[in-house]
C-alpha cells in the first residue's frame, strides 16, 4: 500500500532515493523495483532487519532491474548518516508526526537533497486524525506515538522554513479513515468483530484492487483521505553549506557546542 505517487515524485532508474523512517520497507520496495538506488533508514532494529530481508528477496526473485541497488541503515532522522547533497529523492512517509523536533528533521532532509532534488512528505491528515485523537488517547499518547497533528498550510510553511519549495499535494487512503475511527471507538487493543470485518475488506482491496473500492477511494480521498501528501523541491541554487547552516539553526541550543 503506497502513499506516495512515484510519478509525481519522478522516481526513475538510477535515481538515488532515501526512504526515511522506512518501517517495514513498503516505499523502499517500490523504488527498488523501479530501478532506483535505495537507501532505507529507520531507528528500529526489527524494521531494519525486515526491510533488508525483503529487499534481498526482491533481488533474488529478479524483480528489480539491472542497476538497481539497495542499502538499509539504522539511523537517527535528526542526524542522518548521509552526506550533504547526495540524494535525488527523499520519502518521509508517516514519520514527522512522531518527531518532537520536526524542524531539525526537515532541515536534515534539505541538507541531504541535491539541488533540484525532490521530497515527498506524508502525514496524517488533520480532520481524520483529529477524530482519532478525540476518540482514543491510546491511539496516539504512547511512547513513540504521534506528538502533533499537521494542518496542510502548517506543513507547507515548515517545509518552506527548511529551505524547500512546496509544490503539489493530494490525499490518500480514504478507506482507512473509518477503519481507524472504528478501532479508536471500540478500543485500539480490543479484538472487535466489526474491526476484523473492516480489516478483511481492506486486505481484499489491497490484494485484488477491485474497481468498486478503487473508485470509492478515489472519490473519497479529497474528503476523508487519511494521509496528506506534500511534494517539495530543493532550489537548484541551494549550496550544501547553506543547507548545513539551516540544520545547525534548527538544532536546540543544548546541542550546539562552541569551538574550542
Amino acid at each position: 500500500m503506497l502513499t506516495v505517487d512515484y510519478d509525481l515524485l519522478d522516481v526513475r532508474p538510477g535515481t538515488t532515493v532515501l526512504d526515511l523512517g522506512c518501517g517495514e520497507g513498503r516505499h523502499a520496495f517500490e523504488a527498488y523495483r523501479r530501478g532506483a538506488r535505495v537507501v532505507a533508514v529507520d531507528w528500529g532494529v526489527p524494521e531494519v532487519e525486515t526491510t533488508r530481508r525483503w529487499l534481498g528477496a526482491i533481488a533474488e526473485a529478479g524483480e528489480a532491474p539491472a542497476g538497481a541497488h539497495y542499502e538499509v541503515v539504522r539511523g537517527d532522522l535528526l542526524h542522518l548518516p548521509v552526506p550533504d547533497a547526495s540524494v535525488d529523492r527523499v520519502i518521509a512517509s508517516e514519520v514527522l508526526e512522531h518527531i518532537p523536533d520536526d524542524a531539525r528533521a526537515m532541515a536534515e532532509i534539505a541538507r541531504v537533497l541535491r539541488p533540484g532534488g525532490r521530497v515527498a512528505v506524508t502525514v496524517p491528515r488533520f480532520g481524520p486524525e483529529r477524530v482519532c485523537w478525540a476518540l482514543s488517547d491510546a491511539y496516539h499518547a504512547n511512547e513513540g506515538g504521534h506528538v502533533r497533528i499537521y494542518r496542510g498550510d502548517e506543513l507547507r510553511a515548515r517545509l518552506a522554513g527548511a529551505g524547500l519549495v512546496p509544490g503539489r499535494r493530494h490525499h490518500a487512503h480514504a478507506l482507512h479513515a473509518p477503519f481507524w475511527w472504528l478501532r479508536c471507538a471500540v478500543g485500539v487493543e480490543r479484538d472487535a468483530a466489526v474491526v476484523r470485518a473492516y480489516h478483511r475488506l481492506l486486505v481484499w482491496d489491497l490484494t485484488h484492487r477491485p474497481w468498486p473500492t478503487r473508485t470509492a477511494e478515489r472519490l473519497l480521498d479529497p474528503l476523508i483521505g487519511k494521509s496528506l501528501v506534500v511534494y517539495a523541491s530543493k532550489p537548484a541554487g541551494e549550496p550544501a553549506a547553506r543547507a548545513r547552516r539551516r540544520t545547525v539553526a534548527a538544532a536546540p541550543e543544548r546541542e550546539r557546542t562552541p569551538a574550542g
